[in-house]
């Protein structure tokens, strides 16, 4: 497992341990409430786990391996941690009658055994993950770019929240989130590897949407890796770009780079899901539950994504170490070194 770990100079925690507990159950009702508000959203209960072979499990770059385990009471049928709810939202979407414009949101708890660990990352996972019906005429960049322009709005909303409850925390958000396709990112900085040319761009603008994760640069590479069954990052749109979705990024000074908060985008229709799945070689995947659903048309068209719940907290309250926000397992020489420089785990 390989641990990176970034130390800011001379930090200090602006709030200390029980302060950081209230503030979190007051960051995470307030968001949430104005979320589901903007997107027209309602709560639904999630699983934590699902059966294994349905094609239901996120796949995310398709190299993670769940956690997975017998089911004694079900003739040891295997289920899995969710690494994500991407696909279960849609056929929640369809099971519960949504309509078009409607939509719910989930909090999301997952284990991801083979993350790298470091400041940003934990075995534990938890988001909001959200899912919206949308028309099939509403199917194009400009539907998306209004949906993130509404998230960012309560992202903004929420750290001005904040600094009203804790004066001593200052907003640094810009207004506005600029748009930026993966394309014209690689093109900027071609000597750049994808995630420094991320934190270029957050540098620059303070807050990117950056469209199009998933599918071939111009140099042959994805940008970042996407699994082929939920987001749409093959289609070409207007400009003569692909790509429906995308990742909200913005400039943390804390660490002077980019801190991604939200991975989100338009779903897969059922052409742009039998491509994806040829491009990754995997058209083996039509016949498994999710897959099926989608391709008889029982499911219908959406957007949704995740927005990080632990990530946003430590963003608003300035932390350094996401451990400072959730509970966790960490190797015993990082516990150490944070412990040394003011940076305390839960």
């Amino acid at each position: 497992m390989v641990t990176r770990l970034i130390i800011p100079e001379n930090y200090r925690c602006l709030l200390d341990v029980r302060e950081t507990e209230s503030a979190i159950r007051q960051i995470k009702t307030f968001f949430q409430t104005n979320l589901a508000f903007e997107l027209n959203l309602v709560r639904v209960t999630a699983p934590l786990f699902v059966q294994a072979g349905t094609g239901i499990n996120d796949d995310l770059n398709g190299v993670e391996r769940p956690v997975a385990f017998p089911i004694k009471a079900l003739a040891d049928v295997r289920a899995e941690i969710v690494h994500s709810l991407a696909k279960w939202k849609r056929m929640q979407l369809a099971d519960l009658g949504f309509a078009p414009g409607e939509g719910l949101y989930t909090d999301m708890n997952a284990i991801r055994a083979d993350e790298d660990l470091d400041n940003l990352h934990s075995l534990y996972v938890d988001q909001w993950d959200w899912e919206r019906v949308m028309l099939p005429a509403e199917r194009h960049l400009d539907y998306l770019k209004a949906t993130v322009r509404r998230i960012y709005d309560v992202i903004r909303r929420t750290e001005r929240y904040v600094h009203h409850l804790y004066p001593v925390i200052e907003p640094f958000l810009p207004e506005t989130i600029t748009f930026i396709h993966a394309e014209d990112l690689e093109a900027r900085y071609p000597d750049l590897p994808p995630k420094a040319r991320e934190d270029a761009a957050c540098r620059e603008y303070g807050a990117v949407f950056l469209i199009g994760i998933g599918g071939a640069l111009r140099n042959g590479q994805p940008h970042d890796g996407r699994a082929p069954d939920y987001d749409d990052w093959s289609t070409p749109t207007v400009n003569g770009y692909q790509g429906l979705n995308g990742d909200i990024l913005v400039y943390y000074p804390l660490f002077d780079s980019a801190l991604e908060l939200s991975s989100m985008g338009i779903r897969v229709d059922a052409a742009a899901l039998l491509r994806q799945l040829a491009l990754r070689d995997a058209l083996d995947r039509r016949e498994l539950l999710f897959h099926r659903r989608l391709l008889a048309g029982e499911l219908p068209q959406s957007i949704g994504g995740g927005i990080g719940q632990s990530r946003l907290c430590m963003l608003y309250l300035h932390k350094a170490h996401i451990g400072e926000i959730q509970s966790s397992l960490w190797p015993e020489t990082m516990i150490h070194t944070c412990r040394a420089n003011n940076i305390h785990l839960l």
